[in-house]
C-alpha cells in the first residue's frame, strides 16, 4: 500500500511538472523565438513563434479592424463634434481673444513685431513715395502724348467754344469804356504826339498844321468807338479766338509746361501724403483704440459664427481626411514597426498574474491527471 501511495505522488509530480512546464512553454512559443531557426537548409518547427510569424496578418488585421469598428468616421464626429467640444473651444477662443487682443495694452505695432513685419510703416512710406512717383511719370507721359482736345472733356470743351463769343463781347465792351473815359483820351493823344514825334521835321510840321489835337483826339476817339461797335470787329474777334484755340487744342500739354520743374512738386506731395497718414502714429495705437466695440462683437457674432462654420467644415471634410490618413495603412505600419521585445513585454506586464495563474493551472492539471492514471494502474493491478 505505502508503494501505492508513493507512486501515486510520485506520478502526481511528474504530471505536475509536466503540466506546468508546457503551459509555460506554450506562453513564451508565442513571442519565442522571435527569428526563424534553421540548421542547414532545414527550418525548426515552431520557429519562430507564433505572433512573430503571423506579425505581418496580425497587423494588417488590426488596420482592417481600427479602421472598420473602432476608428470609423462616426467615432470621430461623435467625439470630435459633440456640442461640449463646441462649446469648449468657443469659450476657449473667447478668453484668448479678450485676453489677447481687447484686453491687452499691446499696440498694432508690437503684434506687427511679434508677426515679424516690424519694418511696415517704413515699407508703407516707401509704397507711397513708388505710387506718387510713378502716377506723376504717368501723368507726365499722358501730358506729353495727348493734346489738349484728347485730355479735355467733351463737355468743358463745349463750354470753352460758348465762351468765345462772350469773351470778345467782354473784351470790346472793356475796350469802348477805356477809350471813351478820360483816361483813354489820354492814352489816344499820347500814341498820336508820341507817332508824330518819330516822324521827324515831317511830324512836326502836320503837328503844327493841325494846332490843337483835341479835335483829332475825339475823331480817333470816336472811329475807334465805331471800329469796335461793328459787327465785322466782334466777328473778326471770334474767328481769332476760335483759330487760337484750335491751334492751343492740337498741341500736347506738356509743350506749355517746359519751364516747370515737377521735381519739388513730387517732394512735396509725398511729404504731404506720409504726413497726413501718420503710419506710425496711427499703428502705435492698440486695436481697442480703433474698434472699441469689438470684443463685443467678436464674442457674440463672430466667433460663434466663425467655429459653427469651422466645425461643418471639419466636419464635412473629415471622411476625406481620414481616407487621405489611410489609418489602416498607419495601423499595418506601426504593429509592423514595433519591437517584438516591447510587445511581449507588453502583454506580459499587462497579463502577468492571469499567465501564471495558466502555468499554474498546467501544473494543477498535469497533477490531477497523474493521480488519475496512478489510481487507474493501482485498480487493475
Amino acid at each position: 500500500m505505502e508503494n501505492a501511495v508513493i507512486s501515486i505522488l510520485f506520478m502526481a509530480i511528474v504530471g505536475a511538472a509536466i503540466g506546468g512546464f508546457t503551459n509555460y512553454l506554450a506562453i513564451k512559443m508565442l513571442f519565442r523565438p522571435y527569428n526563424a531557426i534553421y540548421l542547414k537548409n532545414w527550418r525548426l518547427p515552431f520557429t519562430p513563434g507564433l505572433i512573430p510569424k503571423r506579425r505581418g496578418e496580425l497587423a494588417k488585421q488590426l488596420g482592417v479592424t481600427v479602421t472598420n469598428y473602432l476608428l470609423t468616421p462616426e467615432v470621430f464626429k461623435k467625439k470630435l463634434f459633440s456640442e461640449d467640444i463646441r462649446s469648449s473651444v468657443l469659450t476657449f477662443a473667447q478668453q484668448k481673444i479678450e485676453k489677447m487682443i481687447f484686453t491687452n495694452d499691446k499696440t498694432i505695432m508690437d503684434w506687427l513685431k511679434l508677426a515679424g513685419f516690424e519694418h511696415l510703416p517704413q515699407t508703407i512710406e516707401n509704397k507711397v513715395d513708388i505710387i506718387i512717383d510713378d502716377q506723376f511719370l504717368n501723368m507726365k507721359n499722358t501730358l506729353s502724348t495727348k493734346t489738349i482736345e484728347q485730355l479735355l472733356p467733351s463737355n468743358i470743351e463745349q463750354y470753352i467754344n460758348k465762351k468765345i463769343p462772350e469773351a470778345a463781347s467782354y473784351i470790346l465792351d472793356k475796350g469802348k469804356e477805356y477809350f471813351t473815359s478820360s483816361k483813354g483820351e489820354v492814352t489816344i493823344k499820347n500814341m498820336m504826339d508820341d507817332f508824330l514825334e518819330s516822324k521827324g521835321s515831317f511830324g512836326g510840321m502836320i503837328q503844327m498844321f493841325l494846332g490843337d489835337s483835341s479835335s483829332i483826339v475825339s475823331k480817333i476817339q470816336r472811329e475807334i468807338i465805331n471800329l469796335l461797335n461793328a459787327p465785322g470787329t466782334k466777328n473778326l474777334l471770334v474767328s481769332i479766338f476760335s483759330q487760337e484755340w484750335d491751334k492751343i487744342k492740337q498741341q500736347p500739354v506738356m509743350n506749355y509746361l517746359t519751364d516747370i520743374d515737377f521735381e519739388p512738386i513730387v517732394r512735396n506731395i509725398q511729404t504731404y501724403a506720409k504726413k497726413e497718414l501718420a503710419i506710425q502714429d496711427r499703428l502705435n495705437k492698440s486695436i481697442s483704440y480703433y474698434w472699441q466695440g469689438g470684443n463685443e462683437y467678436v464674442k457674440t457674432n463672430l466667433l460663434p459664427n466663425l467655429v459653427e462654420k469651422g466645425f461643418a467644415e471639419a466636419e464635412n471634410k473629415l471622411e476625406d481626411v481620414l481616407n487621405r490618413l489611410n489609418l489602416q495603412e498607419v495601423v499595418r505600419e506601426q504593429v509592423d514597426s514595433f519591437p517584438l521585445e516591447k510587445l511581449e513585454e507588453l502583454v506580459i506586464n499587462i497579463a502577468n498574474k492571469e499567465l501564471k495563474m495558466i502555468t499554474i493551472l498546467g501544473a494543477v492539471l498535469g497533477g490531477l491527471i497523474g493521480i488519475i492514471q496512478g489510481l487507474i494502474v493501482l485498480v487493475f493491478n
